[in-house]
C-alpha cells in the first residue's frame, strides 16, 4: 500500500481537533525552521547539516540541468562527475558544475570510488540497465520516475532497489519531500475534508517536447518521449506525479484504468498522442481523472482533491480550502488567512500560514519556498539521507566490524526511522505501474484492471 513515511505520516483527527496549538501546528504543516525564517532569495538551505555528499548526474539534459542548478544550492551536495552521451549537453552542464569530472560512459561514473551517490537522470527506457549497475557498485542511487517505461523495466529496477539492503534508493516523486505538498495532503488526511471521493489533475501547455540537433542520429534519441517503444506518454512522464498525490490522497490503490489519446496538433510523424485523458479508479468509488495536453496552455497545471465537507487546490506548490456550506466548523477556520477565487473563499493552507496573516492583504510569500520547489527538496532529502546510511554503515562497521551483515542491515533500518521525508522504491513502483498501465489504456482506449498481481514483486 502506497502509505506516507513515518515522519510524515497521518495526523490523528483527535489530536488535529484537541487544542489551539495543534490547530495551529496543522495549518503549519512542517514548522518554520530557523534558516527557513531567515534565508535570503537564492541561499542555499540549512535546514540539516553535516559533512558533504559526493554525488554524480548522469543524464544532462534539460531536466538533469535543473537538477543541477538545484543541486548548487543544496549546501551539502558536492557534485563530482557529470556523465552524457551527447557532447552539446556535456558541456552545457559543465558550467553548471566547472569543477566535476566530465564522462560519456557512466561506467567510468561507477568505477569511481569518490563518487558516493548518482542521479539518474536519463530518457526513461535507460534506467533500468543503470540503476542496476549503481546499485551493484554499491553508489546509493535516486532514480527519475517514472522508473521505467515498461511493468518488466519497472519492476527489475524495484527488484534491485530492494535486493540493495545497505544501499539507499530514493524514486524521483518529488511531491513526497516537498513540505508544501506534504502540508497540504496530510492536512486531507486528517479528514478536514470529510470522505475523499474525486481528484483532477492537469497539465496544460502548448509545447512541441520536440528536440532539434544536426545530426539525424542524436535527433531520434533526444526525442525518445514521442515513440511509444521508449516512452511513457504525457501521463506516464508527468502524471506519475498526480498519481503518486492520488494514491496518498484515497491512501489506497488503483483498481483500474482508462485512458483516452489523440494527436491534436503537432503531426510530425510522433506516434504518443499530444492530448490524453485517462480515469483512475480506486476501491470504495474514488476516481482520478487526468487531462494533458501539449496543444494549448491555458489555465496551466494544477490538482483538486474533492471531499463532503470541502475541496482542496494545489497550485503552484500552494493549498487552498473551500468548505462546503453544510461541512462542520471545526474552530480552526475563523483564524485562518483567506483569499478569494472568484465567488469563493479559500482557506490558505502553507507552511507560513500564521505568518501571511499577519501581514494583511498583500503577504509576503517566503523567499525560500518560492525559489526552492519540490525539485530542490527532493534533492536535499536524498543527499540527507544518502549520509545517514554512510554513516550508519561507518559507524557500524568501526564498532563491529563488517561480518555480520544482517545485523548491519538492521541498525541502517533503524537508523533510517529518522529519514527526512522522501519516496521509496515502494512508493515509486507502485506509482510507475498504475502510469503505466495508464499509458497503455490510453494507447489502446481500453478499460485495464489492475489486479494485485502488478504490484507483487516476488
Amino acid at each position: 500500500m502506497n502509505i506516507q513515511q513515518e515522519n510524515a505520516s497521518e495526523i490523528n483527527r483527535r489530536n488535529f481537533l484537541g487544542s489551539f496549538s495543534s490547530m495551529m501546528a496543522m495549518m503549519g504543516g512542517v514548522a518554520i525552521t530557523r534558516a527557513q525564517e531567515g534565508s535570503k532569495e537564492g541561499e542555499a538551505s540549512e535546514r540539516y547539516s553535516g559533512p558533504a555528499v559526493n554525488v554524480a548526474v548522469i543524464g544532462c539534459g534539460v531536466w538533469g540541468r535543473d537538477i543541477l542548478t538545484n543541486l548548487s544550492l543544496v549546501k551539502r551536495a558536492n557534485v563530482v562527475a557529470i556523465c552524457d552521451t551527447y557532447g552539446p549537453y556535456l558541456n552545457r552542464a559543465g558550467r553548471l558544475a566547472p569543477g566535476a569530472k566530465k564522462a560519456e560512459d557512466y561506467q567510468q561514473i561507477l568505477k569511481d570510488p569518490e563518487v558516493h551517490a548518482v542521479i539518474v537522470a536519463t530518457p526513461t527506457h535507460l534506467h533500468r540497465q543503470i540503476v542496476q549497475d549503481a546499485l551493484k557498485a554499491k553508489k546509493h542511487v535516486y532514480c527519475e520516475v517514472p522508473l521505467a517505461h515498461s511493468i518488466e523495466d519497472a519492476r527489475a529496477i524495484a527488484k534491485a532497489a530492494r535486493a540493495a539492503k545497505n544501499v539507499y534508493f530514493q524514486a524521483g516523486l518529488q511531491q513526497r519531500s516537498d513540505p508544501e505538498i506534504i502540508n497540504v495532503l496530510n492536512f486531507i488526511r486528517a479528514g478536514a475534508a470529510g470522505t475523499q471521493f474525486l481528484a483532477r489533475s492537469q497539465y496544460h501547455k502548448k509545447e512541441s517536447w520536440r528536440r532539434g540537433s544536426p545530426n539525424p542520429e542524436f535527433e531520434r534519441a533526444l526525442n525518445w518521449r514521442l515513440r511509444k517503444e521508449s516512452s511513457a506518454g504525457l501521463i506516464g512522464e508527468l502524471g506519475v506525479h498526480n498519481i503518486d498525490a492520488a494514491a496518498w490522497f484515497f491512501n489506497r490503490r488503483a483498481s483500474a484504468v482508462t485512458g483516452f489519446g489523440s494527436t491534436i496538433l503537432w503531426n510530425d510523424g510522433r506516434d504518443i498522442p499530444d492530448t490524453v485523458q485517462s480515469v483512475i479508479e480506486y476501491p470504495r468509488g474514488g476516481r482520478l481523472m487526468y487531462d494533458a495536453t501539449l496543444a494549448n496552455s491555458f489555465d496551466s497545471e494544477y490538482d483538486m482533491y474533492y471531499g463532503t465537507n470541502a475541496s482542496v487546490m494545489l497550485r503552484e506548490r500552494r493549498g487552498w480550502m473551500f468548505k462546503e456550506v453544510d461541512s462542520p466548523l471545526l474552530g480552526w477556520e475563523v483564524y485562518a488567512r483567506k483569499e478569494t477565487f472568484f465567488k469563493e473563499v479559500g482557506i490558505v493552507l502553507a507552511t507560513n500560514a500564521t505568518k501571511l496573516l499577519a501581514q494583511g492583504d498583500n503577504p509576503v510569500i517566503d523567499t525560500q519556498t518560492a525559489t526552492q520547489g519540490s525539485l530542490f527538496y527532493a534533492l536535499e532529502s536524498f543527499i540527507v539521507n544518502t549520509d545517514l546510511v554512510k554513516t550508519a554503515i561507518n559507524d557500524f562497521t568501526n564498532n563491529f566490524g563488517a561480518d555480520d551483515q544482517d545485523a548491519l542491515h538492521d541498525y541502517i533500518k533503524d537508523v533510517m526511522k529518522n529519514r527526512v521525508p522522501a519516496a521509496t522504491w515502494e512508493e515509486g513502483y507502485e506509482a510507475t505501474a498504475i502510469a503505466v498501465k495508464a499509458h497503455e489504456a490510453v494507447m489502446s482506449g481500453k478499460r485495464i484492471e489492475l489486479g494485485d498481481e502488478l504490484f507483487n514483486l516476488s
